[in-house]
């Protein structure tokens, strides 16, 4: 390892395949700082709801950017990796082991690769775009930056205005600026990754499982807070998986059984679109895991290869 490159260890993969219990693994053998990488787990109202480690695990090794945002405080990927960029040097400068654990891959990839310069959006134009309908919004797409129209689909609601308001705003579009891309921490770390993608009927179990436990009376409770500050519908906090399914629940318009069918379906849903992100679009070089983290022996071989020691 390169004696100028910070050592970095990343666990990565869907919900609910085993991460957080790795890092934990990880961190106590090589003196490590287990630092987030979850959108949903960085909002201090959502412990039980974002499956957040436990308040005895979080004892047992130092964790970083868990529960450090309040929900009203939107956490763009840029504003996370400025974080997890500071949280890093100080676990190196500490002479702990820095491991980034989490499931977002916006927020990886932000972060080791860096981000577009994209300049200020004119909220004028801003405004505009965000009152056009779907189809509307991708008609002026295929008028205006026909190349990002054919990549995208109209129902992609939220990539499609992003895009349109870029090229509204700055004359160029989201793909120049992307070219451009600054900030990555790449280039000064020397990072040993490693992708969870477990068999899919082992992970669903999982996922029915997790959620069961996160409609608990403390998970009701915590989406019950939630919707007492009546935070914007569109708030990511109020978009995280659990978060709607609960609070149909509490508003009478789910049954309690068809609200937990709802929540393991939307967990499962998200732990699928996860699963393909991190097949395909991490490096190919990062290693990939297929098995299930049901026995001692294997994580002990897994934590070994991501030691620096």
């Amino acid at each position: 390892m390169p004696a100028d490159k910070i050592p970095l260890a990343l666990i990565a993969g869907p919900t609910a395949s085993g991460k957080s219990a790795l890092a934990l693994l990880l961190a106590e053998q090589a003196n490590g700082v287990v630092i987030n990488a979850d959108s949903a787990q960085v909002y201090r109202d959502l412990r039980v709801v974002s499956a957040r480690p436990s308040r005895a695990d979080e004892a047992r090794v130092p964790h970083r950017l868990y529960g450090y945002r309040d929900g009203e405080d939107i956490c763009s990927a840029a504003d996370w990796a400025a974080d997890a960029r500071t949280e890093i040097h100080a676990a190196h400068d500490a002479g702990r082991l820095p491991i980034l654990c989490g499931g977002t891959g916006l927020y990886l990839r932000t972060l080791i690769e860096g981000i577009a310069p994209v300049p200020e959006i004119d909220p004028a134009v801003r405004a505009a775009v965000r009152a056009m309908n779907a189809d509307q919004a991708h008609m002026a797409l295929v008028s205006e930056d026909r190349e990002a129209a054919q990549r995208l689909k109209p129902g992609d609601t939220t990539r499609t205005q992003r895009a349109l308001e870029v090229i509204r705003s700055t004359g160029r579009t989201l793909k120049a600026w992307q070219a451009e891309k600054v900030g990555g921490i790449g280039g000064d770390v020397a990072l040993r990754p490693l992708i969870l993608l477990p068999p899919r009927d082992w992970l669903h179990a999982r996922c029915d499982e997790r959620f069961d436990k996160i409609f608990s009376d403390e998970g009701i409770t915590e989406v019950r807070s939630l919707l007492e500050r009546n935070l914007p519908a569109l708030a990511p906090v109020m978009r995280a998986i659990g978060v709607p399914e609960i609070a149909a629940f509490l508003h009478g318009d789910l049954a309690r059984e068809a609200a937990l069918s709802a929540g393991r379906i939307s967990t499962r849903q998200y732990a699928k679109r996860q699963y393909t992100w991190f097949r395909r679009q991490p490096p190919a070089d990062w290693p990939r895991f297929e098995e299930p983290l049901d026995s001692s022996p294997v994580r002990a071989e897994l934590v070994e290869a991501l030691s620096f020691s």
